[in-house]
């Protein structure tokens, strides 16, 4: 059984499908959306200085993303009225309360741990990448002998 303290800290609730828990992981579970609240934790910017900030994001992920960080209340959008028409966003305190916690302690396990994942990762993409090769038939020569090419 799946358990997590409650907010008193006295006991376990079991965890189920529609749970906060589940809602607050939700938050990571879209590659983009913790950048894009890293890039707003300076402050507010403009899409144009949002995309700049974070480089190869396209601008319907951007767009996507937005949308539901301001879903989740963890943005704000504000239109001013100029010519030309100027949007910003920036954190809400939900927002700002994410980036400053659980978003700062992974970066820091990150900053300790991140070799060891990257390392592990390529790892395992090695043992995938050579299970594919020893498989397949177009890799083999034409004498049929088995040896990759």
């Amino acid at each position: 059984m799946l358990v997590a303290m409650s907010a008193d800290g006295n006991h376990c609730e079991e965890l189920i499908a529609d749970c906060r828990l589940r809602a607050a992981t939700d938050l990571f579970a879209h590659t983009w959306d913790p950048v894009v609240l890293a890039a707003l934790s300076e402050g507010a910017r403009r899409r144009h200085e949002l995309r700049a900030a974070i480089g190869g994001m396209s601008d319907k992920v951007l767009t996507e993303a937005l949308r539901r960080l301001l879903a989740n209340g963890l943005i704000h959008r504000r239109a001013y009225a100029e010519a030309p028409p100027r949007v910003e966003y920036g954190l809400t305190g939900l927002g700002e309360s994410l980036v400053n916690g659980p978003l700062m302690a992974l970066g820091n396990w990150v900053r300790v741990h991140g070799d060891e994942l990257l390392d592990a990762q390529e790892r395992a993409a090695s043992v995938a990448r050579e299970a594919i090769r020893s498989k397949s038939p177009l890799l083999q020569d034409e004498a049929g002998d088995g040896r990759r090419r």
